[in-house]
């Protein structure tokens, strides 16, 4: 398509449904956009409106995982692996931690836990497909897990060592 084209409706998004292409919540492609991430334009004073080919390149772009990312996405796996040994035990631990997140959370985290209740009270093979994924979705996911404290402090150092050495050995 020609740059200075003019765009046809078909061609521009809603923040809502690039948030369903992204898998991830409308509040958060409003945040990508404020902060310069994904490029909008508005319709009238306050609806942004986003191009199919951004929202699509910013997805494919989106692939790569920052060192944060992966060792969150390592500790996903190890979290899983305990899931997968005792699903109930395990779900347990994750209600009463969203017992406890959800007297306190605010904003965006509230999305994330409403999101995770749902997975845990849900089926398991979705509940360990979300600790792996790594969409963006599953990255939000596992910045608000509510397993922390499934793993003893010696698994979770010991899945840290393990990361470590095979991302080159450098450390955060």
């Amino acid at each position: 398509m020609d740059a200075a084209a003019p765009l046809s409706s078909e061609d521009l998004l809603t923040t809502g449904e690039a948030a369903k292409i992204l898998g991830v919540s409308r509040q958060h492609v409003v945040d990508l956009c404020d902060r310069g991430l994904l490029s909008f334009t508005f319709a009238g004073s306050r609806h942004r409106r986003i191009r199919r080919g951004d929202v699509e390149a910013f997805r494919a772009g989106n692939d790569r995982l920052s060192r944060d990312q992966q060792r969150s996405l390592w500790l996903g796996y190890a979290v899983a692996g305990k899931i997968s040994a005792d699903p109930e035990g395990a779900r347990t631990v994750a209600r009463r931690e969203l017992d406890r997140l959800e007297s306190i959370a605010r904003g965006q985290a509230k999305v994330w836990l409403a999101e995770w209740r749902r997975l845990v009270d849900g089926p398991v093979l979705a509940l360990l497909d979300a600790l792996t994924d790594r969409s963006l979705r599953g990255r939000e996911l596992r910045q608000n897990t509510p397993f922390a404290g499934l793993l003893s402090e010696g698994e979770r150092r010991d899945v840290l060592q393990s990361w470590k050495a095979q991302a080159g050995g450098r450390s955060k």
